[in-house]
């Protein structure tokens, strides 16, 4: 589980699954930064990670600010789903 800090807004949701680096990930929750002051364009703040490591981002059983930060620009992030599916 890492912090991702993405530059710009690809068009992507909490749920949502990419790629950066050749690196798939699963985006468990995101903070959009930067709508009205701030840095000019917007920036998501993304704790993303494997599939199974979700169950251990909603117990919260680590600590944030321990968390590895990588830092890319929304160009360099392929969306393979954009948003989770909520269909039953």
């Amino acid at each position: 589980m890492k912090q991702l800090i993405i530059h710009g807004d690809p068009g992507i949701r909490s749920g949502a699954i990419i790629e950066y680096e050749g690196e798939e990930v699963v985006c468990f929750g995101i903070n959009r930064n930067g709508e009205w002051n701030g840095p000019e364009e917007v920036q998501l703040w993304c704790t993303v990670g494997e599939e199974d490591e979700y169950e251990e981002y909603e117990r919260r059983n680590y600590i944030p600010h321990f968390l590895e930060v990588d830092h890319v620009d929304a160009e360099d992030v392929s969306v393979t789903r954009a948003k989770a599916d909520l269909a039953v």
